[in-house]
């Protein structure tokens, strides 16, 4: 689990990335600071998300639009103790682009390196990772659609 050592006083926003047997969970800010990502089993994941409440001024939830989406969406709206507003994402291709952001984040070391990137896996569960991803792509697309205003 990974904690950022500060709390952030701005509103941040939830990554969901949900799944039938785990989901990954990111808190980050709309400075795009990353303050927490982890993937849990899915019997886990509202538990977690409250705790995430206490823990973090969560704004606002972004959710992958795709597999269990519509279902965790009903969920979520049934079991949170305080409601909170969920937007979806389109996250096609994110398992692809979570693999590379791994790497980047957790460069490979010892023989790994000299595998190329394509044949590199990941050795855990990256759900987290696309939950990053989920709510980067949310932030660029407030990001283009102020700038297309002006």
């Amino acid at each position: 689990m990974a904690f950022r050592e500060f709390s952030p006083t701005q509103p941040v926003i939830l990554g969901f990335d949900p799944g039938r047997d785990k989901c990954g969970l990111a808190v980050m800010g709309l400075d795009r600071q990353l303050y927490y990502h982890q993937v849990v089993l899915a019997k886990e994941a509202i538990a977690t998300i409250e705790t995430l409440r206490q823990r973090f001024p969560i704004s606002l939830m972004v959710m992958g639009d795709q597999t269990t989406a519509k279902q965790w969406r009903q969920q979520l709206y049934q079991e949170l103790t305080e409601p909170l507003s969920i937007i979806l994402v389109d996250e096609r291709y994110t398992t692809l682009e979570a693999r590379d952001r791994y790497w980047q984040m957790f460069p490979p070391k010892g023989l790994i390196k000299l595998l190329p990137q394509g044949l590199r896996q990941p050795p855990r569960p990256i759900d987290d990772i696309v939950a990053i991803l989920l709510i980067e792509r949310y932030l660029n697309r407030l990001t283009e659609s102020a700038v297309n205003q002006f």
